[in-house]
């Protein structure tokens, strides 16, 4: 009854399992979308070498660097977008 107060309703084991399994499909999901799209973008399909050099290297670290740059702006937005819906809809009825 904590969620008549304010507080978050307590998840049963089965629903915190759900939510875990969720959680890491989507970080798993970004891992290979991060790793395809950078790798794409910075090394070339003719490997010559075993290592990488400081091009794709460099170019790596920028574009991981930038992919969660975006990530977290997008999240952000999201998020605020979400609790601006919240909001509109958790005022509407009160007072009539």
């Amino acid at each position: 009854m904590s969620f008549l107060f304010g507080g978050r309703p307590q998840l049963s084991s089965a629903e915190k399992i759900a939510a875990a399994e969720t959680e890491i499909e989507m970080v798993s999901d970004m891992f290979n979308r991060l790793t395809q799209s950078c790798a794409k973008k910075c090394i070339p399909p003719d490997y010559r070498e075993g290592e990488l050099n400081k091009g794709e290297s460099v170019c790596l670290d920028r574009c991981v660097s930038k992919f969660f740059e975006v990530n977290m702006k997008v999240s952000e937005k999201m998020q605020n977008e979400a609790a601006g819906k919240q909001g509109i809809s958790g005022g509407m009825g009160y007072g009539m």
